[in-house]
């Protein structure tokens, strides 16, 4: 069992054979201290993440992998059942203090690494809850708020201070972040969506994604929300293929939709690995959440061409099925296919096509931006302003939380070093190859 995993499935580094080795061996307080070496947060990537190490174990060569997801949640639900995660207080003051804004997983770990070194770590957050998309994006289906709550407490705990409806770029500038901390990190996530201009946008009944899902969750925890956006009794399309189509659909079931239909505009993805997906790549195969086991009509290879309605409100969508072939650049492309256009019926269309970079432009003209809307900073998450750094999503693009905890462990480790002119915290080497 100790070799069947290659740790660098996982892009946290994780050391996937030792902890596997500790449970097989009952040892699972050894396997916590494992798992916590490498993974501020084993419960966020143990609920959400697609798992990557498990495409990466050898048993897929010809069999079925080591479920390593399941026993990454066994390890770190039982540690909090046990009492066996507390505060880490740091040993002594730097003097030093650092502003992280946002408190998703990134801006969580980069607080967390930085906190326990000594620094005083202030985290910034638009909402009136912390967690980012933990809180807010990802449905309580998947991700139950407690596994957010305990960690915000853990990290006051610590010395973490958290200031909740505070939107750095409105009355707080980035500037006076700069003027009152020796550091800043940007840990603002990528939120900003890809929305869809096409005929009949402005119906009543055409949504992002994210505000249906953002509402779901406040309701969830309790709050009332005004003109929620809901799919009870309702036809609903659900236009996009990743994550976020498929949290809307399992939470569109929980709210009694009528029916629902889940577009992809891509064609259907093989069942297994091909040639051009060898062990041990992440596998571009199909891929069934829980929300697609629970019901609703999945399509491929579909392309909304317009929202149609009348008095304001939607009634149907125009769409047409496409092809992909590949185009003189050698890239593919899509082609619509003659003929093939068709109507479908909905009340609730949700758009859920990704995001297209990080919410920047508050932040000032001063601080770069990438082309494609990222924070640009070096490969030591240092952007053009000095003593400004970013990371997670804010940096990377829209990605995986794995990769939003590596890049705040990464990002903590370099302002350490800046502050300081070196640092202890541990550095995992960047396990590129699978993302």
């Amino acid at each position: 069992m100790r070799h069947s995993v290659l740790s660098q499935g996982c892009p946290l580094g994780n050391h996937i054979p030792d902890w596997n080795d500790l449970v097989y061996r009952g040892d699972f307080r050894g396997a916590l201290a494992r798992l916590h070496a490498t993974n501020n947060f084993p419960e966020f990537t143990g609920h959400t993440c697609p798992a990557p190490c498990e495409d990466a174990c050898v048993l897929t060569i010809n069999d079925d992998a080591v479920t390593i997801k399941q026993v990454e949640k066994e390890i770190i639900d039982r540690a909090w059942s046990e009492g066996w995660i507390e505060p880490v207080r740091a040993a002594a003051s730097t003097g030093r203090s650092v502003a992280v804004v946002g408190s998703g997983p990134a801006g969580l770990a980069v607080a967390q690494q930085l906190v326990r070194v000594g620094h005083a770590v202030t985290v910034y957050e638009r909402d009136d809850r912390a967690g980012g998309l933990l809180r807010y994006g990802i449905p309580d289906f998947k991700l139950e708020k407690i596994q957010v709550e305990r960690r915000v407490k853990q990290l006051e705990a610590e010395g973490v201070t958290f200031k909740l409806g505070v939107n750095v770029g409105g009355e707080t500038t980035l500037d006076d972040l700069r003027n009152a901390h020796d550091a800043v990190c940007l840990a603002v996530g990528a939120q900003k969506p890809r929305d869809m201009p096409i005929q009949g946008r402005e119906l009543a009944g055409v949504h992002l994604a994210m505000d249906y899902l953002t509402q779901q969750n406040r309701v969830v925890a309790g709050d009332a929300v005004s003109g929620q956006i809901t799919a009870k009794g309702k036809r609903v399309v659900i236009l996009g293929g990743g994550d976020t189509g498929a949290d809307c659909l399992g939470t569109a079931h929980r709210q009694g939709a009528a029916e629902v239909h889940h577009f992809h505009y891509k064609p259907a993805p093989p069942e297994m690995r091909t040639e051009e997906m060898p062990w041990p790549w992440y596998p571009m195969i199909l891929r069934e959440s829980s929300s697609h086991e629970e019901g609703g009509e999945r399509d491929w290879a579909v392309l909304c061409k317009a929202f149609e309605g009348s008095n304001g409100k939607l009634e149907r969508l125009r769409c047409v099925r496409v092809r992909w072939d590949v185009g003189p650049d050698g890239r593919a492309q899509m082609i619509e296919i003659d003929g093939s256009e068709f109507h479908i019926d909905a009340d609730l269309a949700l758009i859920a096509i990704g995001f297209v970079g990080a919410e920047a432009e508050p932040l000032g003209d001063a601080l770069s931006t990438t082309r494609r809307g990222t924070v640009e900073s070096d490969d030591a998450f240092r952007t053009n302003l000095p003593g400004v750094f970013a990371c997670g999503d804010a940096r990377r693009g829209a990605s995986l939380v794995v990769w939003a905890i590596w890049e705040g462990r990464e990002v903590a480790r370099a302002v350490d070093t800046y502050l300081m002119g070196s640092s202890s915290l541990p550095s995992s080497p960047n396990p590129n190859p699978i993302s």
